[in-house]
């Protein structure tokens, strides 16, 4: 749903210069500092990047699920450390708030995550407890006004940057599975939270990415997302189920991109005398690529309609992220393969999207684990049980 039909394209086209001229000429440094520069975070904090989720009486634009992957597919044309930065607050890292978090929550935290004042993140994954998130170890024990946290969380982006964690703890030791998870909010500085060291990943240079750990961390009882226990799993799915359609668009972005820079490369490098433009087996690259991209983009503006609606999307979301991501990287495999030897060289930008894509197919639900999610619903809205 477009809210604005007149204004939205003209500030699709504001974002998107922002993008070429602001962003994009900034990446080889971002690469080499390994940090997005704070004038830039400053810069994108005042053109409101931090809020675009967020509901507008909390200083957010309140933007609707179509209008948030819009957005996403024009940010994400540029190094993805950049959306990375904002990301975490336009999605995954508020969204619990934005969801189910009470009243007085979301007046105390939500202005200041929109504001970019504030880094959010979403701990959620454990050494044991990747795919399978309800095998998680975190536990969470009442104590009196309080609750005590112990464990440890991993592969957490933004956590290094965080100053409010979106944390899913075992509030019920007994009960089985989902049952007895409950979301917590927990501030930077509280007692027993600390944040280890960045990874050195292969990609995404520029978005810090590092466990979080839990020692006898006492949390207070009202920074139960919601104010009532055992609902965190529930809390967590609803983060998922939108984060996974705006993930689908952040993956349409750079493979925009990424075609962008071959087509302009392609048509500049000679061989045998002509343009590599003018091979039919580049020119059959080209289209597999395109024809990936107009899908990916159909089935994300789809999806995100349908939410829009109030429609139950869970099946679309997940086919949405599995294949958007897988997308993705079948364009920055061929990308590579136009530009020949030169996309292999570090002084070319689609040597870095190569890597930094990569991450796509893992997080937020590997492949693997969508392909189940996706076969699973479809068995069952044919009638038929799986697993019995």
């Amino acid at each position: 749903m477009i809210r604005d039909p007149d204004g939205f394209p003209q500030f699709l086209d504001s974002l998107r210069r922002y993008v070429r001229e602001r962003l994009a000429p900034r990446e080889a440094e971002v690469a080499r500092l390994d940090e997005v520069p704070q004038d830039l975070v400053a810069d994108m904090a005042a053109r409101g990047l931090f809020g675009y989720s967020i509901p507008e009486q909390y200083g957010g634009a309140g933007m609707t699920t179509e209008e948030l992957v819009l957005a996403a597919m024009e940010l994400s044309q540029c190094s993805v450390a950049f959306r990375a930065r904002v990301g975490t607050n336009t999605g995954i890292g508020s969204e619990a708030l934005v969801a189910d978090g009470t009243e007085e929550q979301k007046a105390r935290y939500l202005p200041r995550l929109a504001s970019g004042e504030l880094t959010g993140c979403f701990a959620l994954t454990e050494p044991q407890a990747g795919s399978d998130a309800t095998a998680l170890r975190t536990t969470a024990v009442r104590d009196g006004g309080h609750y005590v946290l112990n464990g440890e969380k991993c592969f957490i982006t933004n956590a290094p940057l965080a100053g409010l964690f979106t944390v899913m703890a075992r509030t019920d030791p007994d009960a089985p599975g989902a049952k007895g998870i409950t979301a917590f909010i927990v501030e930077r500085g509280a007692p027993g939270l600390s944040t280890g060291q960045p990874y050195d990943k292969m990609g995404q240079a520029g978005s810090p990415v590092s466990s979080v750990h839990f020692q006898d961390c006492r949390v207070p009882a009202a920074n139960i997302i919601g104010g009532s226990e055992g609902m965190g799993f529930k809390t967590a799915m609803k983060v998922l189920n939108k984060q996974r359609i705006h993930l689908a668009a952040l993956c349409i972005g750079p493979a925009i991109r990424m075609l962008d820079d071959t087509l302009r490369f392609v048509a500049e490098r000679r061989q045998f005398g002509k343009p590599l433009m003018d091979f039919q087996l580049i020119q059959a690259m080209v289209a597999d690529c395109q024809t990936d991209i107009q899908a990916a983009r159909a089935l994300v503006l789809q999806t995100a309609r349908e939410r829009d609606e109030g429609r139950d999307v869970t099946l679309n979301a997940s086919i949405c992220k599995y294949f958007s991501s897988e997308m993705c990287g079948r364009v920055a495999d061929r990308c590579v393969q136009m530009h020949g030897g030169y996309g292999y060289i570090a002084d070319h930008g689609i040597e870095r999207f190569y890597r930094d894509v990569r991450l796509f197919r893992l997080y937020e639900g590997t492949s693997q684990i969508h392909q189940l999610t996706i076969a699973r619903h479809t068995l069952t809205q044919a009638g038929y049980t799986p697993g019995r």
